[in-house]
C-alpha cells in the first residue's frame, strides 16, 4: 500500500504521518496541496497542524486546494483516507464526515496525553484492538469540539460511526466523541494523535494498530466482513 501525505502551507505532522505508516510496512510520499492527481497512491493521509494559517477556520481554505478533489475522488473509490487533527477538519469541511470542529469548551489549546475507548473495533482502521479497549493518543488542538446537529448524532450512534471516544472529555466534544468514520468505512477522522503514539518508551504505543491496518488495508478490510 502507498499512501500519498498532503502537505498544505502550514501543515506540521506531515513528517510523523509519513514515518507512521513507513514504520508500518507501508509506503509513503510527500504530495503537495497544488497536485490535481493521485493516481498511483492507494490511500490518503491528511496530518495535522495548521493548513493556511486555519484563516477563516480550521480547514476551510484548504478545502478548496487543488488536491481536494483527489481525495474525494480517493474516497469515493473506496481507498483508505484518514485525516488527524487538521486532517480531521478537512474532512469535514470537503463533506467527506459529517459535522464540525469548533471552538474547545474552554477557547485555550490543549496539549496533553489523552485516554480514549475504541468504541467500534469492527473497522478496517481499529480491528485489532479489543472492544471497548482504552488507549493512550496525545491530543494538541484548539479547535478540537465535534459538533453536530441531533440527527447526524443518531445516525452516527445508528451505524456505529464513532470509533473513539475520549473518557475525560478536554474539548465538550458532542457524546464525546474523538473520532468517526464514513458510512463505507474507508474514511477516517480523529483529533487525537496516533501518529504520536508509536512508541512504549515514548508515552504509548497505542497508536500503531491504525497504521498497520492501513498498511495491511486488503487484510484487514477481510477480517471484518
Amino acid at each position: 500500500m502507498k499512501f500519498a501525505v498532503i502537505r498544505f502551507p502550514g501543515s506540521n505532522c506531515d513528517r510523523d504521518m509519513l514515518n507512521a505508516i513507513l514504520k508500518s510496512g507501508g509506503e509513503a510520499d510527500y504530495v503537495d496541496y497544488r497536485e490535481t492527481s493521485l493516481e498511483g497512491y492507494d490511500g490518503v493521509l491528511i496530518p495535522g497542524g495548521f493548513s493556511f494559517g486555519d484563516y477563516l477556520r480550521s480547514g476551510a481554505m484548504a478545502a478548496v486546494a487543488p488536491v481536494t478533489k483527489a481525495i474525494v475522488e480517493a474516497a469515493e473509490a473506496g481507498k483508505p483516507v484518514a485525516g488527524i487533527c487538521n486532517g480531521f477538519q478537512i474532512l469535514t469541511e470537503i463533506g467527506l464526515l459529517p459535522g464540525a470542529l469548533i471552538f474547545n469548551d474552554t477557547h485555550t489549546f490543549i496539549s496533553r496525553d489523552e485516554t480514549l475507548k475504541v468504541t467500534n473495533s469492527r473497522t478496517a482502521f481499529t480491528t485489532g484492538y479489543q472492544p471497548d479497549e482504552t488507549v493512550t493518543f496525545p491530543i494538541a488542538h484548539g479547535e478540537g469540539h465535534y459538533y453536530c446537529d441531533d440527527e447526524t448524532y443518531d445516525t452516527l450512534r445508528q451505524n456505529n460511526q464513532i470509533v473513539l471516544e475520549y473518557t475525560d472529555n478536554p474539548n465538550g466534544s458532542r457524546g464525546d466523541i474523538a473520532g468517526i468514520i464514513n458510512e463505507a468505512g474507508n474514511v477516517l477522522g480523529m483529533m487525537p494523535h496516533p501518529e504520536r503514539a508509536l512508541e512504549a518508551l515514548l508515552g504509548s504505543d497505542d497508536g500503531k494498530k491504525i497504521f498497520e491496518n492501513m498498511a495491511n488495508w486488503e487484510a484487514a478490510h477481510n477480517e471484518i466482513q
